[in-house]
């Protein structure tokens, strides 16, 4: 669930491009948003554009979060610095994310035809080089004048940017859908209601004035982002805890949730092929009213594992190390051998590591973006942090590993499908495996909806808060 917060970050940029269309000396400034989810007031946002004498285009984009995560306050802040030269090429960008850990920074700059990355996260500095981004401020100028004389419903601009969390370039599409007059500061404004989407499946609701200034954004459905007076925008305390708040109520417990064999539901809400993930352990397929979700509880009984070290090069992708995965890293090499000792069976071998990350893990909800050796020098989180040192274990123990989330079932007082992330690992086939509960097969009420990178856990964002679940039984 928090790393929705940082995704939706990602989206922020985006809404800048709508208004390209007009001259960039006419969105100098700096602008100031509320940030709302659920009703709630939840952070804040400045966006600013400078223009040097040069010609240079400077866009900025800064967030900062005040939430509630199973009662316990956080802070998570995102800041953003991209520089066009005078022709619109992209020159250099910065990405910042602020989490109770300390900073994860991002710095790209084009040299000739490569972009330049270094990274900073865990503490270790790291430099790669891609292909130079298509990223380009005169590209959307170019393109077509989505706002200004002559616009109107149904014209669009294409745009690009490069995300440096994911390492990879993201496109979308702005429309205009709507035209009308709104009174705005007591004068009558033209206002385009755009609609955006990108390609990580992030669609956002924007209402632009004819001079370019953004006054409202509605991000995936769950967050609103609302112009405000700075002082206005930086008022802010504690709001819901949005854990609670996107949690999926049933109309009867679930009995016996970690060992029924089987579990049948109807899950209703804006799910899409992207979601649907069918295997041994689950098969969600259309239904007349919504989806239908079937959910076992499997056993590795009669299947025989297979042994370490693993030449499949279908699944030698998962062992690779990552910005946030540093399993090459000593630390998480020595821990893993230590967990493991001589075992070389791929299904034990993965119970180790389980079992050894639920006992040794002290369980608190922190707004963080996680990293193995982080949690592995800290040993405590949440579902995410659980999750991703265990990831990173196993691909330093030579199993390939992946991140998976979607939502799970959790009884007591508060008893409801909560957003949730757990790992899958090769063992001769793939097999999901929960670390925070320390299940080394996950049970029948995990419902899977997405698996992979940060891109691909992105897709979540337009289903939070979305999903309505019934008993089929």
């Amino acid at each position: 669930m928090k790393r929705a917060f940082l995704m939706i970050s990602v989206s922020l940029f985006p809404r800048l491009l709508g208004a390209q269309g007009l001259e960039v000396s006419d969105l100098v400034g700096e602008h100031w948003y509320g940030l709302y989810f659920g009703g709630e007031k939840v952070g804040y946002a400045m966006s600013s554009v400078e223009v040097a004498e040069s010609g240079e285009v400077t866009v900025r984009e800064n967030a900062q979060f005040k939430i509630t995560m199973f009662g316990v306050q956080q802070e998570m802040r995102t800041a953003g610095r991209r520089v066009y030269a005078p022709n619109g090429d992209l020159k250099a960008f910065e990405q910042e994310v602020v989490d109770p850990l300390g900073p994860k920074q991002f710095n790209g700059r084009v040299v000739g035809d490569a972009l330049v990355l270094n990274s900073s996260v865990g503490g270790l500095e790291s430099e790669e080089t891609f292909p130079k981004p298509k990223e380009s401020l005169a590209d959307a100028l170019e393109q077509i004048e989505l706002l200004g004389d002559g616009a109107d419903v149904g014209d669009e601009v294409s745009f690009a940017l490069f995300d440096a969390v994911m390492k990879r370039e993201i496109s979308g599409v702005s429309r205009i859908m709507h035209i009308e007059t709104r009174v705005f500061e007591g004068v009558a404004t033209k206002v385009f209601r755009i609609e955006t989407s990108l390609d990580l499946g992030i669609n956002t609701v924007s209402y632009v004035a004819e001079d370019g200034t953004t006054l409202e954004d509605v991000i995936a459905g769950m967050l609103t982002m609302r112009l405000e007076p700075e002082a206005i925008a930086k008022d802010i305390d504690y709001g819901n805890d949005v854990i609670i708040s996107s949690a999926v109520r049933l109309d009867a417990p679930i009995e016996d949730p970690r060992e029924r064999g089987e579990l049948r539901l109807l899950l209703k809400g804006p799910l899409n092929e992207d979601h649907l993930f069918n295997d041994e352990r689950q098969v969600i397929r259309p239904a007349p009213e919504g989806y239908e979700f079937v959910g076992k509880k499997i056993s590795l009984e009669g299947f025989e594992a297979t042994q370490l070290p693993i030449q499949d090069e279908d699944v030698t992708e998962w062992l690779k190390p990552s910005t946030f995965v540093q399993s090459d890293r000593p630390e998480l090499i020595e821990k893993a051998k230590e967990i493991v000792g001589e075992e070389r069976d791929a299904a034990a071998v993965s119970q180790r590591l389980c079992t050894w990350v639920r006992d040794n893990m002290r369980t608190s909800y922190s707004a963080q973006l996680s990293n193995a050796l982080e949690v592995l020098n800290n040993m405590e989180g949440d579902c995410t942090e659980h999750s991703i040192l265990f990831i990173g274990l196993a691909r330093a123990a030579g199993l390939p590993a992946r991140e998976v989330a979607g939502l799970v079932y959790t009884g007591g007082p508060d008893a409801a499908f909560y957003y949730h992330q757990w790992a899958k690992v090769w063992i001769g086939k793939w097999i999901d495996v929960d670390p925070t509960f320390g299940e080394p097969l996950a049970d029948a009420t995990h419902i899977k909806l997405a698996e992979g990178d940060l891109y691909e856990m992105a897709k979540l964002i337009p289903i939070i808060g979305q999903i309505k679940i019934e008993a089929a039984e």
